[in-house]
């Protein structure tokens, strides 16, 4: 008969888990003795943090959340408690969720890392084992959540000709300068929507806008879409709302605006503004807010959705 070793031995003490090795077949005690060194060296304990979640769309299959290693108890609690984590939830119960047929199950959830932003988490990064019943095969389940955003395309038109005000930051994850439309992340999954983009738009270009001149050009999907824009749902959770800014300012605003620097400094921002043509913005950047803009923009015009005074 042969001897599978396949069991965990996380829950052993160390002494605990020599005796059953010493027990073990020779082939069998150097796949034992490895998990020990693994275990030794990255200073784990005999014991793993995790939290069970009792879904109501899963009510006999209860879910189990683990912290990868690295995670400590604080920061598991503040992942598992962050409005990040507890959106990914309800959206994956909602009507339109994974879960909702009951073809899937959520299984497990590793939680791999958090970063945060002064008291809150802004930043989530875990691991989702979702299966297929009928297959018993796991669907790509990376998650890097980050929560709702807010972008705003401004179009001035000024002597004749409509501009866009466009803002230049250094991206890390890219590695190089990217031309962005103003844009900013929600404070938590209920904030001011926007306020958020007004607030954004002032910070970044230095153009004050009134509350009552934004469209929300999101609105004009069909609700089937939840009415955002999600730009890489196939690793990000991210969620945008796109608003629309329409106003006219004389040749000299324009030449103020062009290459001017804003940013808040203290949260590391340093932004250049940038004045292009409109004709000539769906070339100029790789920007997903830009394009996505464009086209809805566009098509809202074609169709009559934009309201008839700017």
């Amino acid at each position: 008969m042969t001897l599978r070793c396949s069991a965990s031995i996380s829950m052993f003490s160390f002494s605990c888990v020599s005796k059953v090795a010493a027990s073990f077949p020779l082939q069998c005690r150097s796949v034992i003795s490895r998990r020990i060194s693994a275990k030794m060296s990255t200073g784990s304990s005999s014991f793993q943090i995790t939290h069970t979640l009792n879904l109501p769309s899963q009510p006999t299959d209860p879910v189990t959340v683990v912290a990868a290693p690295g995670v400590s108890e604080s920061e598991f609690r503040l992942a598992i408690g962050s409005s990040l984590f507890e959106q990914w939830l309800k959206n994956i119960q909602s009507e339109k969720g994974l879960l909702v047929d009951g073809s899937l199950s959520l299984k497990q959830v590793l939680i791999q890392g958090i970063d945060m932003f002064g008291k809150r988490v802004g930043f989530l990064k875990f691991k989702a084992d979702v299966i297929d019943k009928e297959t018993g095969q796991k669907v790509p389940g990376i998650v890097f959540a980050r929560g709702p955003a807010v972008a705003v395309l401004i179009l001035l038109d000024s002597e004749d000709k409509t501009y866009t005000v466009l803002t230049e930051q250094a991206r890390v994850p890219v590695g190089r300068p990217i031309l962005e439309l103003p844009a900013g992340m929600l404070d938590d999954n209920v904030g001011d929507v926007v306020g958020t983009a007004i607030r954004e738009v002032e910070e970044e270009t230095g153009i004050q806008i009134n509350l009552n001149d934004m469209v929300d050009l999101t609105s004009f999907l069909d609700p089937s879409t939840g009415c955002k824009v999600i730009p890489s749902p196939g690793g990000c959770d991210e969620e945008l709302n796109l608003f629309l800014y329409k106003g006219s300012v004389s040749a000299d605003v324009i030449k103020q605006l062009q290459g001017k620097e804003t940013g808040l400094r203290e949260h590391g921002e340093m932004i250049k503004v940038h004045v292009v043509p409109y004709e000539t913005l769906w070339r100029m950047t790789p920007d997903a807010k830009v394009l996505m803009s464009i086209a809805i923009y566009e098509m809202a015009k074609r169709d009559g959705f934009l309201p008839l005074k700017s």
